[in-house]
Parts: C-alpha cells; structure tokens; sequence
C-alpha cells in the first residue's frame, strides 16, 4: 500500500511540475481550462495524481478554480511574482541571520554537503534534482534557526511558491548563479556575520525573481 501511495505522489510531482513549466511558458495560456480528463489521458494516469497536482498548482496560485469552469490557468504578471518573491525574501533573510548564530557544526556540516552535492547536478543540468536539494538547503537552514514557529512559517511560505521557484532555474545560467549565491550565504555563515548572511540572502531571492520574471517574458512575448 505504501509503494502505490508512493508512486501516485511521484506521478503527481511529474503532472505538476510538467503543467508547472507549460504555464510558465505560456504553452497553457491565462484563462485556458484544464480537464481532469484530459490530462489523465494524457499523462497516462489516473484522476487521483492529476487531481492532486492540479491542486497543488491551485495552492501555489497557478490554477484557480471558478464556477462552472472548473479549473483556469491563473493569469501571471511580474508584479505579482515579485510581490510574492519581495515577501520570501525577508522572511528567508530572517531565517538566515539567526541560523547564522544558532546552527551547531553539525548542522553546518550538512547544509556543506547539500552544497557541494548539487555541483554535479549543476553541471548535469538537472533541474529537477537541483530543484529538490535546493529545497533541502534553504529547509535546513529552516530548522537551524531552532525556533519552531518561524521554520513553520518560512516553509509555508516556500511551499506556497513552490513552483515559482523552480521554474526561475530555468532561464538563461539562473541554475549556477543560484549555486553559487548559496556559496556566497555559506561564506558569511562561515564567518559567523548574519547580517552579511541575510543580505546575501535577500538578493538570492530576489535574483530568482527577477530570473522568474525573464522567463515569463521570454516565453510570453510572441
């Protein structure tokens, strides 16, 4: 029972982050209705993982559902998407500067691991696999802060953006930028300066926006 629940969360990932990339690119255009249906047909699944990704997208505003229509293709501005990165971006920085203060070696040690682990993925171009241990990253840095209410607070607003924040890898050099940003937030860690940690932070953040903001605009723009 528990491979089958298994398998239908990877599909659903898949789905998701399949769709996630379309909208982005404008493939699935603003206003465009998503059948469950037709989508399982098409990925050669079930409603249940298709049900489940659509919402997930609903959660991280790329879908909504109206009456009548179903499911809709939400429309994506710039504005918006920097509104929501602007207000990450402080609360990550918070997170960063007290983790700076608070995290034990070993906590170090491993948020150096997660770092050096994703040159390969890097290299490879693996976006996905880079996507998900750079969710491990920022998350370590979470539960660094040993302050539980602000962990749940920054990881509800990570997952909320979710998908934002893995489509920005995906333009231009963003994905090695991005590693090396982390570098440079490691470094300040390093030198136990959290105030440097959590300004490298917030233009990490907001370098992701602006990159998200390219990509929209490259793939919208016909």
């Amino acid at each position: 029972m528990d491979g089958i629940v298994e398998a239908r969360g990877l599909l659903s990932d898949q789905i998701r982050n399949a769709l996630t990339d379309e909208i982005a690119a404008g493939t699935l255009a603003a206003g465009i209705a998503l059948d469950e249906q037709e989508l399982a047909d098409r990925f050669g699944a079930s409603r249940t993982p298709v049900r489940e990704a659509l919402r997930q997208l609903a959660f991280s505003g790329l879908v909504e559902v109206r009456p009548r229509r179903g499911v809709v293709v939400t429309r994506m501005t710039p504005e918006r998407i920097m509104d929501m990165f602007e207000t990450t971006a402080e609360v990550e920085a918070m997170c960063v500067r007290l983790a700076t203060y608070r995290m034990t070696p070993l906590e170090r040690s491993a948020l150096l691991d997660l770092h050096e682990q994703s040159g390969r993925l890097v290299d490879a171009d693996d976006f996905d696999a880079y996507d998900a241990l750079n969710r491990s990253f920022h998350e370590a840095l979470y539960r660094a802060t040993h302050n539980g209410f602000m962990a749940e607070q920054a990881l509800a607003i990570r997952t909320r953006l979710s998908a934002f924040r893995r489509t920005q890898l995906r333009q231009g050099e963003r994905i090695r930028r991005s590693r090396a940003e982390h570098g440079e937030i490691l470094a300040a860690i390093a030198e136990g300066d959290g105030e440097a940690a959590a300004r490298r932070m917030r233009a990490h953040m907001l370098n992701a926006a602006s990159a998200l903001g390219r990509y929209v605009a490259e793939h919208t723009g016909d």
